[in-house]
């Protein structure tokens, strides 16, 4: 479904870091820091050794804790509200836009209470959720804003790449990304403060001082990236556009093809088609839902016997057991759970070509065809 793209080059860097001795956090994460923060218009970075931990740290310098309320979208990877239950917030799910898939920013809106502190949007695929709307509901209600980013480093919002601009951004490097520092994650902030007390964050809360001094004020983590994670990532930012262009490619010649079998007859959803702003971090189809249509699990059978890996990102968090059992039930969210019943992940990275992207959609059309499977 997706392979990530490693040089030579990096990996004899990573050998090197390997001989130097110095392995675990070092030149390399500081330099990987620096080359990030010049990316994101030279904002304060700090890496992390997941995007899971840059969420929970960003949730940790806004301030959220019990008591407080985070609103945010139900078809995201689950880490996203996990982590508001983590630092003893409550999530509080909204209905996605069914043509972005994006998070409903009026649903938002209508969403928010006194106990309302934070919202984490998802870039869902790469694809941004509309920043304009976005900070004009957070500083009309006052809230803070953790961008959940994990998907789209090399996205834009009218022309300016997501994390240049914006409150507490966060972003994945783990190896399904299109920026890939083996596992990883980095947070984007505004302010030296909100820097520093990531740092503490990111390490049990430790601050040193000369040689020999060391206090510890809060209760911190070991979120800490490697140098061997950092030169893994060193290697890969300097693809990052080469990387992005290929991705765009390879969606427009999905699309294209899509277009030619006539997928939409079908009643194949398929992704907007943003190509000036998404990094299209995932090509994904919705398929069609029926008592004569093929189920999704049947369907990536079918697609695995031809050799064609896929993958489902994501069924919807509030139906799991552990949001269950804080009152969420099914009917909540009818476009979320709707698309995480049938949404599909195609295969999607650099290395493909339209050759491989023809032999992707001739079989799904073939199966979505197939008398057998209607």
């Amino acid at each position: 479904m997706t392979r990530p793209t490693i040089d030579e080059e990096t990996i004899a860097g990573v050998c090197e870091v390997l001989r130097s001795g110095w392995i675990t956090s070092g030149p390399n994460v500081k330099a990987f820091e620096a080359n990030l923060s010049a990316l994101f218009g030279d904002r304060p970075v700090r890496a992390f050794n997941s995007g899971t931990a840059t969420l929970e740290v960003a949730l940790r310098i806004a301030g959220i804790g019990p008591g407080d309320e985070v609103i945010t979208t139900p078809l995201t990877w689950v880490a996203t509200s996990n982590v508001i239950l983590t630092v003893g917030a409550r999530p509080v799910f909204v209905d996605i836009d069914p043509t972005t898939r994006n998070i409903d920013l009026n649903a938002v809106e209508a969403a928010i209470t006194p106990a309302t502190k934070a919202i984490i949007p998802v870039d869902l695929a790469g694809l941004p959720v509309d920043r304009d709307r976005l900070y004009q509901i957070a500083t009309c209600h006052n809230l803070r804003v953790v961008e959940d980013a994990a998907q789209s480093i090399g996205s834009t919002w009218k022309g300016r790449l997501i994390g240049s601009f914006g409150d507490l951004v966060s972003f994945s490097f783990h190896p399904n990304k299109n920026l890939t520092s083996i596992e990883g994650g980095c947070l984007v902030m505004s302010h030296a403060a909100e820097a520093s007390l990531a740092e503490q964050y990111r390490l049990q809360g430790v601050v040193r001082s000369g040689l020999d001094g060391m206090d510890v004020a809060i209760a911190g983590g070991k979120f800490n990236l490697t140098d061997v994670a950092a030169r893994v990532g060193l290697g890969q930012l300097p693809n990052l556009e080469i990387f992005t262009q290929r991705r765009r490619d390879l969606a427009m010649a999905y699309l294209e093809k899509f277009e030619r079998c006539g997928a939409r007859s079908l009643g194949l959803q398929l992704p907007p088609t943003d190509f000036e702003q998404s990094n299209w971090h995932m090509f994904q189809v919705i398929l069609p839902e029926g008592p004569d249509r093929p189920k999704r699990a049947e369907v990536m059978e079918l697609l695995s016997k031809a050799g064609i890996g896929t993958g489902v990102h994501y069924p919807v968090i509030h139906l799991f057991t552990l949001y269950r059992s804080l009152g969420w039930k099914d009917g909540d969210f009818p476009h979320a759970e709707y698309a995480g019943r049938n949404i599909l992940t195609l295969p999607l990275f650099p290395t493909m070509d339209p050759t491989d992207v023809d032999r992707v959609v001739d079989a799904l059309v073939e199966i979505l065809q197939s008398p057998s499977n209607s």
